[in-house]
């Protein structure tokens, strides 16, 4: 996905490096954009965005941020849903963000079960490889945004810092020494205060 343009007079200074790059974060989708579900997001009707979290990727995208999403899906891996359902889910994800003026520039997933073991799901670093591959940024100029353990793992297995969010980011912030948050939106709040976490 290509990014819209942005005007400049709204670009924030923490959305770059010192040397001018371009700063990416890298959100976990269940738990982070929309609620999870212990039965699994399975279809387009399932996926409920949290609140102010739509509202914080268009203010992160409007100051210059490249946003992109990883996330596990196994329910495609375990037969709880298929890729035209994974792929109708997104779909509406990604009308929802645009229709609350953000974008999300890219998009990886694993839909495969966790005894597939491979390499793309989280806590490996696959997809975030991947993203860095796609995207061309480094792991320095990149944040793992997560609401779980693995998410923060998967992050430091590619070589970038972490934010912890939702409802265990208290705990996951102790575990594993970084920034925690309630919510997407108070962690843009803290990014756009110029706060970088590494």
């Amino acid at each position: 996905m290509r990014s819209t343009r942005i005007s400049s007079q709204t670009l924030s200074a923490a959305a770059f490096s010192a040397d001018g790059r371009r700063r990416w974060l890298i959100l976990d989708r269940d738990g982070v954009i929309n609620h999870d579900r212990a039965a699994y997001v399975r279809s387009p009707a399932d996926w409920h965005p949290i609140a102010g979290a739509l509202a914080a990727i268009a203010r992160l995208h409007r100051a210059g941020f490249g946003l992109a999403v990883a996330t596990n899906q196994s329910g495609v891996g375990r037969g709880y849903f298929d890729l035209p359902t994974l792929n109708a889910i997104h779909a509406k994800m990604l009308a929802a963000v645009a229709a609350a003026g953000g974008r999300l520039d890219a998009l990886a997933y694993c839909p495969h079960a966790p005894d597939a073991h491979c390499a793309c799901r989280k806590p490996k670093p696959g997809l975030l490889l991947r993203l860095m591959d796609e995207c061309g940024f480094v792991p320095a100029d990149a944040v793992m945004i997560g609401d779980a353990a693995r998410d923060i793992e998967a992050a430091r297995a590619a070589g970038m810092p972490a934010i912890a969010v939702g409802e265990r980011a208290d705990v996951l912030a102790k575990t594993h020494a970084v920034p925690g948050f309630p919510t997407l939106a108070a962690a843009a709040d803290w990014l756009l205060e110029d706060h970088w976490p590494c």
